[in-house]
């Protein structure tokens, strides 16, 4: 597994994610998640409310891809890797939990990215290059 550093962690908690799955028909959904958080070093994960397009693609056993980016710092990141999804689990318990202590409707499922890859999307030279790859 590749390793978050803390400064990717603090980098995560204040920039929004944006994430992208592939239907079964090969057509890319894009989309925002305002829900995505550091489960653990090596693991991000979100609250997947809608069962939508992107939960359809995940159950299908499409691939995972999140990226961050600030516009004012130039900086940014990718996170590729392995998904699970977590329902009536533990991870799943403990997230339904953060939701109804925020007041947000209690997740379908919990994608978790066990992260295999970071890219850099920093502007510049260095733009989509691997920081660490497993």
């Amino acid at each position: 597994m590749a390793t978050l550093t803390e400064e990717m962690k603090e980098f995560i908690a204040n920039n929004l994610a944006w994430i992208t799955t592939i239907s079964k028909e090969g057509e890319l959904d894009l989309g925002p998640k305002m829900s995505m958080f550091v489960l653990d070093d090596d693991h991000l994960a979100y609250h997947e409310r809608t069962a939508g397009q992107h939960y359809r693609n995940l159950v299908d056993g499409s691939p995972l891809v999140v990226a961050f980016a600030n516009l004012q710092e130039k900086k940014g990141y990718r996170f590729r890797g392995n998904v699970t999804l977590h329902k009536d689990d533990d991870i799943y318990e403990a997230q339904v939990k953060v939701a109804e202590e925020n007041g947000t409707k209690v997740p379908a499922v919990i994608p978790v990215l066990e992260i295999t890859e970071i890219q850099d999307l920093s502007a510049g030279a260095k733009a989509g290059t691997t920081i660490s790859k497993d």
